[in-house]
Formats: C-alpha cells, sequence, structure tokens
C-alpha cells in the first residue's frame, strides 16, 4: 500500500521530470514582467484556476526554475552610480588560489557578478560604487590585495544601453500528455 509521503515523493518525482509546457513558460514570462502580479491576475491570464496556479508555481519553485523574487533598484537613486566592468588575471590557477578568490568575491557586496571564463582573462566582475574613490579602494585595497591576482583591466559604464533579468523565453508546445496534464489541473 501507498503511503502518503510515498505518493508525494513519486508526484514530485513525476513533476521534476515534466518538461516545461506553454502554460509554464506564460506564467514565468509574466512573472519576469513584474513578480508583484497577484495571483488572480496571473490565472486569469494564463487561463487556470487560482488553485491550479499556485500548484503551478509551487511545482516551478520546487524544481528551482523560479529561483527566488527580488526588487530591482535604481543604483543612482542608492548613491551607487557608477558601474564598471572588471577583467581579473590571476598568476597561476591552482584550486586553492581559486577557490581564494571565489571567497573573498563572494563577500564583498559591490560585485554583483562574477564570472570564471575561459579565455585570456580569468574573471569578469560586474561592480557598482558610490564615486571614483570608492571604486578605486574596490579595486586597490580589495580586489588587488587578494592573493594570486596579477592584473585588473577596469572598463567603467559610460551608458547602459540596455538592461534586463529576463530570460529570452519561447513558449513550447505542449506535448498530449502535458495537454491532458494541464486540463486536469484547470477543473
Amino acid at each position: 500500500m501507498e503511503t502518503k509521503s510515498n505518493h508525494q515523493s513519486t508526484e514530485s518525482q513525476r513533476s521534476v521530470r515534466r518538461p516545461l509546457d506553454a502554460t509554464d513558460y506564460a506564467i514565468l514570462g509574466l512573472l519576469q514582467e513584474d513578480s508583484n502580479r497577484t495571483d488572480a491576475d496571473l490565472a486569469r491570464r494564463v487561463d487556470l484556476s487560482a488553485s491550479g496556479l499556485k500548484k503551478r508555481l509551487r511545482k516551478l519553485e520546487d524544481r528551482g526554475v523560479i529561483q527566488r523574487q527580488v526588487t530591482l533598484l535604481d543604483r543612482n537613486a542608492v548613491n551607487l552610480g557608477l558601474l564598471c566592468f572588471v577583467q581579473v588575471f590571476l598568476t597561476h590557477h591552482q584550486a586553492d588560489a581559486v577557490r581564494r578568490f571565489s571567497k573573498v568575491i563572494s563577500e564583498l557586496p559591490e560585485v554583483l557578478e562574477c564570472h570564471f571564463l575561459t579565455g585570456e582573462h580569468d574573471y569578469l566582475l560586474k561592480i557598482v560604487a558610490r564615486d571614483y574613490r570608492h571604486l578605486e579602494h574596490i579595486l586597490a585595497d580589495e580586489l588587488a590585495a587578494i592573493p594570486g591576482v596579477d592584473r585588473l583591466l577596469t572598463s567603467i559604464v559610460l551608458n547602459e544601453i540596455k538592461r534586463t533579468t529576463a530570460l529570452p523565453l519561447e513558449a513550447r508546445t505542449p506535448t498530449v500528455a502535458a495537454a491532458t496534464a494541464e486540463e486536469g489541473e484547470r477543473r
């Protein structure tokens, strides 16, 4: 006999394997535009019942598709008007140097993004600062002081042409099985 917890576990495993369908993509697209949308508005826009929408959202969160919801700020309004990108070159690529660099970077609040790359430089950082003195402090006292850092190349952003956090989603055509499951959620 299957217990409730076994049933939930089996159901959870099935939902993890189920590919995203057109309704999932529609929900994700709407949330990327405005995560403050009400459940009622979302449900209406994707033609789901309130309970069907809640199930979808829970599954998307459980699967890690929706990782978190945040509020985007105007960095100028909070006195962080200087935006720059820093290319970081390490002297060597031993595992301890990479770990040490990653640990220090993860603790610097001015570093918005850090990417470990292939190619000529090792890391690309996206950094905000209040002004040039603040940027100088970050570069000289924080980044250059990390053991293993060889050199830094800094580019200051003059104008942001495009800024988005939204991923380019394409609605997928639902399979027959997904369409049948979707219809069941609407009821």
